[in-house]
């Protein structure tokens, strides 16, 4: 008599080999840049820490302070009245380093085994996180030594982000990407939660170990990346996704590939011609000028520079604005400020399905950035009147800045690295990436200098150029939002005449 299989068998029996090593895939790299974005985020938590009140404490009987100084408890250099200006210099080392590094890091992936690069750039990065948290035990405090940490720091993590991508979109094709790229993207806002979390544990009491324990969980991250990444599915003889299919094809003619809303009729050359794949030998990698003239690249990366803008301030500032306006402790402020990051999951994956269902990746984002600029402005004028409106708001805006932000840098991102006129060639994937995310990252670095410079002004002016901001991201992507609504007319008088047929 046959034994009937145990439950788990029946599970692993349901999915094929391909879909496990695919799930696999998708596992590992959502940990990998969960761990990038979890170092990143203790520094936001640890600024109310580096500069305080200390009215309020009592002064050990062992300091030499004067009795009437507010600021004894502080951190130097940043325990005098410029602490905005230095904190947002810190800031800004590690954003210009990144954005700067980025337009090469992708050239670099192109051309590197992406588990050599990746990992490599794990442990230095967890190695650099833990620097800046030494500084608190060995008592250092020189700005240049937090400066160049935070530059080192922002070149090595720039491995990361192209890296990612790439290896996803090796994996996985067109069908159905944006949903599943949104549920990926949350690694952002997990790590931005994992980060705040874990450095509110220690930023009332020993704070360096806020950027220690981070630093050593990414770098254990990196050793796991090397043992098990796996770069191509031909590596595991699985079977290679499909990167187009006949959705993409444009409204007038469904075989013919030059009439989508990315077509390469928008192209003024041949792109191929720097990115062809000829049978049986290794694809060129593209240039980065050939990158540049994809449709649709300039426009999705100069959206992302201003939408990147927003998210980076609210990633940098927003805890210490919650402990400034809301008078929250610390940690309280920190905690308070994950709802953020938890709207920004469900951003993500909003804008996936929406832009999956509607073949519609520019208006997709077009909204939410339309809809995003309304709720700051409710936030910065009511979101502190009470922790229950406080909570709403931040989620909602979460949803509606996070969301065209993470549909830009995954799927966005993915469907023109490997779009139709690079005729399969997977190597373009990692500089497209790297071009989009690295002109984003501009955005990023001028949004938190802009805050520290704005903001002993008053908060309500931060929130003015954060709503400027959000509307000239809209703006820019007005000409394909327009290329989306002809192309959904055509196809729907087509569809109508051959109901009539």
């Amino acid at each position: 008599m046959r034994s009937s299989l145990a439950p788990g068998v029946w599970f692993l029996r349901a999915f094929s080999r391909d879909s496990w090593f695919r799930g696999f895939i998708l596992l590992l790299t959502f940990l990998v840049y969960a761990c990038y974005h979890m170092s990143r985020k203790p520094i936001s938590i640890v600024k109310s820490r580096l500069h305080q009140n200390c009215s309020e404490l009592v002064i050990p009987n062992n300091d030499t302070h004067d009795p009437n100084d507010t600021t004894w408890c502080s951190w130097s250099p940043f325990d005098k009245d410029d602490y905005k200006e230095l904190l947002g210099a810190v800031d800004n080392a590690f954003l210009v380093a990144y954005a700067i590094g980025m337009f090469i890091s992708g050239i670099f992936g192109e051309r590197l085994p992406l588990r050599y690069y990746l990992s490599a750039g794990m442990v230095l990065s967890g190695l650099f996180t833990s620097l800046f948290g030494l500084g608190y035990f060995w008592n250092i405090h020189m700005l240049w030594y937090f400066v160049l940490i935070q530059i080192c720091n922002g070149l090595v993590q720039t491995t990361g982000w192209p890296s990612v991508v790439t290896c996803v979109g090796n994996w996985f094709g067109k069908g159905k990407r944006g949903f599943i790229m949104g549920i990926w993207n949350s690694h952002t806002s997990v790590g931005n939660i994992l980060g705040s979390l874990i450095a509110g544990v220690w930023v009332n009491q020993q704070w360096g170990l806020s950027f220690i324990v981070p630093g050593i969980i990414t770098a254990v991250m990196g050793v796991v990346t090397f043992l098990f990444l796996i770069e191509y599915p031909e590596d595991v003889d699985c079977t290679p996704p499909q990167h187009h299919s006949d959705q993409e094809k444009g409204p007038d003619n469904p075989e013919d590939p030059e009439n989508g809303p990315y077509s390469r009729r928008d192209s003024n050359v041949d792109i191929v011609a720097s990115s062809s794949k000829e049978q049986g030998s290794e694809p060129a990698a593209i240039s980065f000028l050939g990158a540049l003239k994809i449709p649709g690249v300039i426009e999705f990366s100069l959206c992302l520079l201003f939408a990147k803008l927003v998210s980076y301030t609210f990633l940098y500032w927003l805890p210490l604005y919650i402990f400034n306006v809301a008078h929250f402790s610390a940690k309280e402020a920190g905690d308070l400020s994950t709802l953020f990051d938890v709207g920004g999951i469900i951003g993500g994956i909003m804008a996936g399905l929406i832009s999956d269902y509607t073949n519609g990746r520019a208006t997709t984002c077009c909204i939410m950035l339309i809809l995003a600029a309304p709720m700051m402005f409710l936030y910065n004028y009511i979101g502190q009147n009470g922790i229950a409106s406080s909570i709403v708001m931040l989620i909602i805006c979460g949803v509606l800045v996070n969301g065209p932000y993470a549909l830009i840098t995954t799927a966005v991102s993915a469907d023109l690295g490997t779009h139709e006129s690079l005729k399969g060639n997977a190597k373009a994937l990692s500089t497209v990436t790297a071009i989009i995310d690295g002109t984003g990252s501009i955005g990023a670095a001028l949004g938190p200098l802009l805050a520290g410079l704005i903001s002993p002004t008053g908060w309500n002016n931060v929130f003015y150029m954060l709503i400027s901001a959000d509307i000239l991201a809209c703006l820019l992507l007005c000409r394909l939002v327009y290329k989306e609504i002809l192309a959904w007319k055509m196809s729907r008088s087509r569809n109508s005449g051959y109901k009539q047929i």
